[in-house]
């Protein structure tokens, strides 16, 4: 009896660009508390610019961030959180 490796395939669905690096292009703001139950459990976060996502990756300084979360975040009152 012998064991026989299979070539690696490609099972994305034609038009899908491969990427070594699935980083995403912009980072949102998502509440503190969010952040680390999404990461552990999947659970989907919603950013101050409306975006559903589950939190995969963690922003390094210098990231660019979102436009549009940035902008919400700047007008925001400052103060704690609710």
């Amino acid at each position: 009896m012998s064991t026989q490796v299979l070539p690696e395939q490609d099972t994305r669905p034609e038009g899908t660009e491969a990427s070594d690096d699935d980083a995403p292009e912009v980072f949102h703001y998502v509440r503190k508390n969010k952040i680390a139950e999404s990461a552990v459990t999947g659970a989907y976060v919603v950013a101050l610019c409306g975006e559903v996502f589950p939190v995969t990756k963690q922003a390094k300084p210098g990231s660019p961030v979102c436009p549009d979360c940035k902008r919400i975040f700047e007008n925001l009152p400052s103060g704690g959180e609710e």
